[in-house]
């Protein structure tokens, strides 16, 4: 007897989420269609198909991507032919088929059919999806998934809970951005809101509310204040990257701290 290597949670009304291998998914499962917000790796969307169809024979209406990573889009070759559209935000697009052309991965692409610049809705049953960009942070092209029925929002990578975050400058992450972008969410929606987190350190969860938004945020702000610090103190970019810790900030733990910080360099640095 071997327990599924994944799991479905329910978190409101008809929404819900699927954890495995990568980034995770939400899921809008009612009378009306199936939406799906990410899709991990191409194993990984076969699970949740074979579920969601043991569910309903509703028709996916829309598969969505928050942005172009592998881990968060690799898997929707799995929707090809069963969805009625693919959605991300314009950018993403792009990044998603430069990304397939260096790793010559494009025969294994489901790419954006459709694509928004700043803001984007669709009614499905008695929920409306909307999809909002705020500009730049974890990549260029990032886009926060609202269910507002349910007040669910998927905030893909722009929040790492808990874990040290990839920064994907070859994309156009930024960081100063990225806590305007959190700001702007913060102010945006409510303090009942639900967020879906693209990631999450050891013993923390995948889902959360406002305050680990503002405690990401400034996480960020003081990855960016220790680096500048550390640079006019004179270190070089070597010494500043054997950091183990980022002062202010001590629940983000583990490895992968020299990403931020390289980011955070290479942005202070910037000519």
């Amino acid at each position: 007897w071997f327990e599924d290597p994944w799991k479905i949670t329910m978190l409101r009304n008809d929404v819900g989420i699927f954890t495995e291998r990568g980034g995770t998914i939400a899921f809008l499962l009612n009378k009306k269609g199936i939406a799906v917000v990410d899709t991990q790796f191409p194993e990984q969307s076969q699970h949740l198909i074979n579920e969601l169809k043991k569910k309903t024979e509703k028709p996916f209406k829309v598969l969505i991507n928050t942005h172009h990573h592998g881990d968060h889009s690799s898997g929707n070759i799995s929707f090809k032919g069963i969805t009625e559209h693919v959605l991300a935000h314009a950018n993403s697009k792009i990044n998603q088929e430069n990304s397939a052309k260096q790793n010559k991965s494009e025969d294994k692409q489901l790419y954006p059919d459709q694509t928004y610049t700043d803001t984007w809705c669709q009614k499905i049953g008695k929920e409306t999806i909307c999809l909002h960009y705020f500009g730049a942070g974890h990549t260029n092209g990032d886009s926060l998934i609202h269910f507002e029925h349910a007040n669910i929002v998927h905030l893909g990578d722009l929040l790492f809970n808990r874990r040290h975050p990839n920064v994907d400058r070859g994309a156009g992450a930024n960081m100063q951005s990225w806590m305007q972008v959190l700001d702007k969410a913060l102010a945006k929606f409510d303090n009942q809101t639900l967020y879906v987190f693209g990631h999450s350190g050891t013993g923390y969860e995948v889902t959360g509310k406002a305050d680990d938004l503002r405690a990401f945020r400034d996480y960020l702000g003081n990855v960016l204040k220790f680096t500048d610090e550390q640079i006019k103190a004179g270190k070089t970019k070597e010494e500043i990257l054997k950091a183990t810790s980022v002062p202010g900030s001590d629940q983000w733990k583990g490895d992968g701290i020299n990403k931020p910080l390289q980011a955070a360099y290479e942005e202070l640095t910037a000519k």
